[in-house]
């Protein structure tokens, strides 16, 4: 935009401050399909049926249900999450896994810890040879644990129709500095070893975001690469889904002018809907149960892409 209308730059950057994602038409009933705590899902398609893994929560360090269609009837199993890493604090929480198939036929899962010495937050790995589990951590350091990021979380995989792959995170920014981003990073076929620099693909720098953006997740539409993120504090109502457009996975991103899902577009039917994946024509995010917020359930909508646009119902 800025290249375009040089004469234009200081007006909409004063419109890009104070945008608040003005809401989308309302959508059809959001189903409701794990009535208990499972915050950050990510949902992955496989021959033998569907699974579903959480944030850690009572149910294990890395909570895993399954269920034979996208609709249900989930199941949490167990935990899948089967060892702590040697470089993770054991109570520190496991947030926001990403299962995916390596070519090998291994499964790969990302996750986000607290790291013992320092306690931020860095990226992890760990293996199966079993959608469910259970995963055993790969190496004794993270992944990904940037200094300048003042953590790194919210890990997405993303595999490209040429088979190229790429993880997605997200960097926390600090009280004074760069705010949060999403960046990129080709990975090659082990799942572990990055090639080249890593990409910022978007970041805070709307009003109505509270300086947060997260949970990462992209689609490639007919013509376009569709990027999901969650924004404002997670605590809040007001936490929300967007989404951002752009010609290659490596952007440029140019977000929606309109939020996706909030709790004002879903009808006050779930609050603060956010930590979205999209799988096999399903939109399935989180969204806290009861007043108290507690807990977060898993809830699920149907998604199509005309024109490349996302719609809901």
């Amino acid at each position: 935009m800025r290249n375009r209308y040089l004469t234009l730059a200081p007006v909409l950057a004063l419109v890009a401050a104070f945008a608040v994602c003005p809401a989308a038409s309302a959508a059809s009933e959001p189903r409701l399909l794990i009535n208990q705590d499972f915050p950050d899902p990510d949902v992955v398609k496989t021959p033998g049926g569907y699974f579903a893994f959480s944030t850690s929560t009572g149910s294990g360090r890395v909570p895993v249900a399954t269920a034979p269609a996208p609709e249900g009837p989930w199941r949490i199993t167990g935990d899948a999450l089967g060892a702590v890493p040697a470089w993770a604090k054991p109570d520190g929480g496991f947030w926001a896994p990403d299962v995916t198939q390596l070519p090998d036929g291994t499964f790969i899962m990302y996750f986000s810890g607290a790291k013992t010495a320092g306690g931020e937050m860095c990226v992890g790995a760990a293996t199966a040879s079993k959608a469910a589990g259970p995963f055993t951590p790969a190496g004794d350091q993270p992944l990904i644990c940037v200094p300048e990021d003042h953590g790194d979380i919210d890990p997405q995989t993303f595999l490209d129709a040429d088979g190229t792959r790429y993880l997605l995170y997200k960097s926390d920014g600090g009280a004074t500095g760069a705010p949060a981003a999403i960046w990129t990073q080709k990975v090659e076929a082990d799942g572990r070893t990055f090639t080249g620099p890593r990409t910022e693909l978007l970041r805070a720098d709307l009003n109505a975001e509270k300086a947060v953006v997260e949970a990462p997740s992209v689609v490639k539409t007919a013509s376009r690469f569709l990027l999901f993120y969650s924004a404002d504090t997670f605590q809040s109502s007001g936490y929300h889904t967007c989404y951002a457009s752009a010609p290659t996975v490596t952007g440029p991103f140019v977000k929606a002018d309109a939020q996706f899902l909030s709790t004002e577009l879903l009808g006050g039917k779930v609050d603060a809907p956010g930590g979205a994946d999209v799988v096999d024509g399903h939109i399935y995010f989180h969204g806290w149960l009861g007043g108290a917020r507690t807990a977060r359930g898993l809830y699920e909508l149907p998604v199509s892409f005309p024109n490349d646009v996302p719609r809901l119902g």
